[in-house]
């Protein structure tokens, strides 16, 4: 039986949680979704997912909580997460703001908000490496990634500009994949 955790310090919590388990399921995997809110659940986390919300308000309540030092040492120990919208941000090497305290798991530079405000928001049909078909990928207020290092692989992109890249064990969305009904992006992320 797997753990995954969802960071709940701030964004979909719930969306994630249900696709994680509808991922879980449709690879024939067994998985309890734990939601960590302090320190002390993520050690014993198998998957992680760090959702979006405000990228300075998610990095500032990380560190309060003592969490962002877990996420590191759970990244470290090659275990596979999910970091979408202000999730990725966080998760970046750099966020181009000084109030986001980056955790510097993905060597990439994210422009925040790059798409827009909210009322630029939109969904696109989006080919992702490892997908069969298009995924139905929904930005809101989403970044987009300017710059990647070397051992990062760009997975999607729209206009030119990488939203989807992974390293590693961990994966990272401009997007917000939880807020369809489409589970393979966590399904890639974990599962495949």
């Amino acid at each position: 039986m797997l753990k995954a955790g969802v960071i709940a310090v701030q964004g979909d919590v719930a969306e994630h949680a249900d696709a994680v388990r509808r991922a879980a399921d449709r690879h024939g995997e067994s998985c309890t979704v734990e939601i960590v809110r302090t320190a002390g659940v993520v050690p014993d986390c198998d998957l992680l997912l760090l959702p979006g919300g405000e990228s300075t308000t998610i990095s500032r309540l990380l560190a309060d909580e003592g969490i962002d030092e877990e996420i590191r040492a759970f990244a470290a120990a090659g275990k596979p997460m999910l970091a979408t919208c202000a999730g990725l941000i966080v998760a970046s090497s750099d966020a181009k703001d000084d109030r986001v305290a980056t955790l510097d798991l993905l060597d990439v530079t994210v422009d925040r908000n790059a798409f827009g405000r909210q009322a630029d928001s939109f969904e696109t049909a989006l080919d992702v490496t490892g997908l069969d078909s298009p995924f139905p990928a929904v930005f809101i207020r989403a970044p987009a990634i300017d710059e990647v290092g070397p051992d990062v692989e760009v997975l999607a992109t729209v206009d030119g500009r990488p939203v989807a890249v992974r390293q590693g064990a961990i994966l990272g969305t401009s997007f917000h994949p939880e807020l369809t009904d489409d589970s393979r992006i966590h399904g890639l992320a974990f599962f495949e």
